[in-house]
Formats: structure tokens, C-alpha cells, sequence
């Protein structure tokens, strides 16, 4: 496994066989996923999901994760983005998400809802501290509704970062998913007043149908 994000030679398309029995909606998930650059990298390299490459992307253009930092995974199956924040230098990574993710050696992982009471003491302990960096790639189950599902990652991505706010170290890091558009007014209020640097960006690992963007905030200032 390796911190880079070198890709695989582009080769010839593949197309698939004896798929009649699946729906047509599989049918091009499945001739999607056999002609990604980004699956077939993640498997060359031991990344759990293609999603790794996002977080590689972003770090290596904002440098955030710096040796011996304390990361919190929020969201964190399959593991992927704990994976490249251990490869990258981390001292402690702790993720937790309701479904159950298979261990990461030198990670920590919890099945449960980060809001739970009593779970920010019990994260703190794990990961020694206040922590330096906490990222979310949570999405939500999408309804095929387009305001919708902008409203849902939206109310995810302001929970989790409530959540930042009280969990990270001064001069911490938050990145999080978003839909496009960016971080709606109130959020980016907040966003600007307890961080030094705010900004949003779309990795080139984001597929490019996809309205997905990350917002990037640096230099948490504690209230």
C-alpha cells in the first residue's frame, strides 16, 4: 500500500458479459466500477475503496495530515480514509460509523453514532487528545430527489461539523463532504469564524457526474 496517488495506465474499455439477468441501472454500475482507473487502483494498492484517492488528492494539495497528528474518521467505513491517514504519518487515527468496519492495524474503530452521549470523552481518550484533524466522507442514502438529498448531506455535514467544534485541538483541520454548491450561508458563517482558512475543492478522484465537493478548513479557532 503507498501514500501516492499514482494511477494505472488508461487501457481499453471493458465491456460486460453475461449480464442480461441484472437490471440496467447495475448494468451500468457494474460497467462503471470494471472501467474506473480509480477501483482498479485502489485494488493494486490496498486501498479499501476508490475513495481513498479523494482524501490522497486533497492532502497532497492542502498538506494536512503532518506526522504524529490525531485523526478522527467520522463516517469512516470501509476504512479507506483511516487507511491513508495512518500511511501518510498520523499517530492516531480513531473512526467511528454505524456499520461495522474490519480492522486497520494501528486504528481504532467504533460502531455507533458519534452523537451518542459520552462519546466525545470516549473519542478523546482513544485518540490521546483533542484531536488534530477530523474529516467526514458521510453521505447519505440519496432518494433520486435532488433537493433532497442536498438537504440530508447538508444537515450531515453542519452535524459533523458541530461536532468538529468541539472535538478538534486549536489550529485543527476539517474536511467534509458536500454537495455542489458548496457550504450554505449559515454554515459558512460558522465555517469563517472558527477557522482561518476556508475553502472548497473537488478532487479529480470525484467522478465528474457527481455533485459531491469537499470543503477544506484550516486553523480552527476554540470559542
Amino acid at each position: 500500500m503507498t501514500s501516492g496517488s499514482s494511477l494505472p495506465p488508461r487501457r481499453d474499455a471493458v465491456r460486460l458479459k453475461n449480464a442480461r439477468k441484472l437490471s440496467p441501472s447495475s448494468q451500468r454500475w457494474l460497467q462503471r466500477q470494471l472501467n474506473d482507473p480509480y477501483v482498479t487502483a485502489a485494488k493494486a494498492q490496498g486501498w479499501r475503496s476508490r475513495a481513498a484517492f479523494k482524501l490522497i488528492e486533497l492532502d497532497d494539495k492542502y498538506h494536512l495530515i503532518t506526522k504524529g497528528v490525531r485523526v478522527l474518521d467520522l463516517g469512516a467505513a470501509p476504512g479507506g480514509w483511516s487507511q491513508v491517514a495512518l500511511a501518510r504519518g498520523a499517530a492516531s487515527v480513531v473512526g467511528v460509523d454505524l456499520l461495522p468496519i474490519d480492522p486497520v492495524p494501528g486504528a481504532e474503530f467504533i460502531q455507533g453514532d458519534f452523537l451518542e452521549e459520552g462519546m466525545e470523552r470516549r473519542l478523546e481518550a482513544l485518540l490521546g487528545g483533542k484531536a488534530d484533524i477530523v474529516m467526514s466522507d458521510m453521505a447519505p442514502n440519496t432518494s433520486g430527489h435532488v433537493a433532497t438529498d442536498h438537504l440530508r448531506i447538508m444537515a450531515l455535514a453542519e452535524t459533523a461539523l458541530a461536532f468538529a467544534c468541539d472535538i478538534l485541538a486549536p489550529d485543527g483541520a476539517f474536511v467534509c463532504k458536500l454537495f455542489q454548491g458548496g457550504a450554505e450561508k449559515n454554515m459558512l458563517d460558522t465555517l469563517k469564524a472558527r477557522f482561518r482558512t476556508v475553502r472548497h475543492a473537488k478532487p479529480p478522484a470525484s467522478r465528474k457526474d457527481s455533485k459531491e465537493m469537499y470543503v477544506v478548513a484550516t486553523g480552527f479557532r476554540p470559542g
